[in-house]
């Protein structure tokens, strides 16, 4: 059954707990440029994930730990000033709050201060509480993200799906409710079992956003690079692809080309 979708003028963390209280999914996305945000704001996203996701579909690393603050900083930026509707959210990168509280809130109060972002999110559970306490004390939001963290994969050594044993899920669960009562608005869960994601889900007050994590959370967030299908390299169970850029844009950047050695670009029309 559908639920009704209201015509919110524009997405607060106070929205998405009303969401979540009367059943509406939340969708994100992220975006890390000022045309796509443009875009994906008006199209009726609800948050806008500026992703140190960026690492890789922007900067082309293996990984999303070269990334730095001051590059987030440029990214979220572009995006703030394309958004009119949709919540910002900001990743912490990698170094930025880990195993230290005072950094973790110099961080956060550079991205607010310099890029206007609305929140941030950061990797982890009771590992970095201190560092979310902190961040949360100064009055910036806070998402958690829990399950699969990219910031770890060095740790892990590998991107498979996260808290399938009953010890990990076990941790993961009081990890989701240690984030809810420091304060976080919303959590996003990746890559873990679906009964595991809507069990959390069912426990929490707070909103759950899904990627790999199945139907019962309260929202879903996919990379905007892969959903369009622009990114060929990447195809894991939970991706949907909604187009095939590559190949559109790969056959228009062809097209051109060949007009341009055949004459056939500029025509008459196309010039003064």
């Amino acid at each position: 059954m559908s639920v009704h979708q209201e015509d919110y003028k524009r997405i607060t963390t106070h929205v998405l707990m009303s969401m979540k209280e009367k059943g509406e999914k939340i969708s994100m996305l992220t975006a890390y440029d000022y045309t796509l945000a443009k875009i994906v704001d008006h199209a009726g996203i609800d948050v806008i994930l500026v992703g140190d996701s960026a690492s890789n579909v922007m900067a082309g690393h293996e990984t999303t730990l070269p990334i730095t603050l001051d590059q987030m900083i440029y990214h979220a930026s572009s995006v703030v000033r394309a958004v009119e509707r949709a919540l910002v959210v900001v990743d912490l990168p990698f170094g930025s709050y880990q195993g230290n509280s005072k950094n973790a809130l110099e961080s956060s109060i550079r991205i607010m201060k310099e890029s206007g972002g609305h929140a941030v999110k950061l990797e982890g559970g009771f590992e970095i509480k201190e560092s979310v306490a902190r961040i949360l004390s100064a009055g910036v939001p806070v998402m958690g993200h829990l399950g699969l963290t990219p910031q770890s994969i060095y740790k892990f050594g590998t991107y498979t799906v996260r808290a399938k044993e009953q010890e990990e899920a076990e941790k993961l669960l009081a990890d989701a409710k240690l984030l809810e009562e420091l304060g976080c608005f919303a959590i996003v869960l990746e890559k873990i079992p679906a009964k595991l994601a809507k069990k959390v889900s069912s426990s929490l007050r707070i909103p759950t956003i899904g990627i790999g994590a199945g139907p019962g959370v309260d929202g879903q967030v996919l990379v905007l690079h892969d959903m369009l299908g622009l990114n060929q390299n990447f195809s894991p169970r939970f991706l949907r692809r909604y187009l095939d850029l590559y190949d559109q844009v790969h056959g228009a950047v062809g097209q051109y080309v060949a007009d341009v050695k055949s004459g056939d670009f500029p025509n008459a029309k196309e010039q003064y």
